[in-house]
């Protein structure tokens, strides 16, 4: 899982500073239609994240803040367990387009958060998405609705390390398990997105529509075979491979249908597929 090093010092074994460089590929001949910068993302303290909002979104609604599952400040989730409406106070860094940090957003609830068949984390925040437009000028970015397509030129932009990735989407992986975890029909990139540590809850923007279309969450760095930090792909026969320096993301498409008037989760609503508790 790609955290940075310093929590590498201080977690229990889940804690790589990332894949391995590979050969870059030649990014999608289809011109990129909007600017994909730093305008939205936010740092933490050991990951990376974006502030999202859904289609059904309304300027009003309370701005939330989409990373990973194994970035929660209270430790990884186990395998089958999904968390919901829990306390929070954690802090968020906001950019602008320049990278540079404009805003601390505060949270007020962990509303999601799981490591079960994805890897996710979504916050409430204190304040609403009209307050930060007002304020620093700072759009959300949309969660597209809709499966992502293979061949997809996206960026991965982290914002713990004010830096971007630029690949296509590979393809798509039936199973991929990492330790004790097992994620269902993640990404897979082109070896030029050669994230690493601290990377951990990117947003994966699709450049010709600039919506986010999975988070960032792992690579193998070692070869090993299905170990932490060493995901494999298992495909629907049970095969198993080891994609060495090849990292991965998870799907958020099938997370709007979970939201509802608000941005209030509704796990019961129709349409919504995403793990309950």
């Amino acid at each position: 899982m790609n955290k940075p090093l310093l929590a590498a010092l201080s977690s229990l074994a889940i804690a790589g500073l990332g894949a391995t460089p590979a050969v870059a590929a030649p990014h999608s001949a289809k011109a990129a239609a909007v600017t994909v910068d730093f305008a939205g993302t936010v740092s933490l303290s050991n990951c990376s994240g974006s502030v999202i909002r859904f289609p059904g979104s309304a300027d009003t609604d309370p701005a939330l803040v989409l990373t990973n599952g194994h970035c929660l400040e209270t430790g990884f989730p186990d395998p089958g367990e999904v968390i919901t409406g829990q306390s929070s106070s954690r802090t968020f860094g906001l950019l602008n387009s320049a990278g540079t940090k404009v805003a601390t957003l505060r949270a007020n609830q962990v509303v999601y958060s799981t490591m079960t068949d994805t890897d996710v984390t979504i916050y409430r925040t204190t304040t609403t998405y009209a307050a930060i437009k007002s304020s620093y000028g700072i759009s959300p970015l949309t969660v597209q609705d809709t499966h992502p397509v293979a061949g997809t030129a996206v960026k991965v932009v982290s914002g713990y390390w004010k830096r971007t990735y630029s690949c296509n989407i590979d393809g798509f992986v039936y199973r991929l398990k990492e330790g004790d975890w097992t994620w269902k029909d993640s990404v897979r990139y082109t070896s030029a997105c050669d994230t690493i540590g601290g990377t951990s809850g990117s947003p994966v923007i699709d450049t010709a529509t600039g919506k986010v279309v999975a988070v960032n969450n792992t690579g193998n760095e070692d070869g090993q075979q299905c170990t932490v930090n060493n995901p494999c792909e298992v495909d629907a026969n049970g095969t198993v491979t080891v994609r060495q320096g090849i990292n991965y993301a998870e799907e958020t498409y099938n997370i709007p249908a979970c939201f509802t008037t608000g941005n209030k989760l509704n796990l019961s609503a129709a349409g919504c597929t995403l793990p309950k508790p």
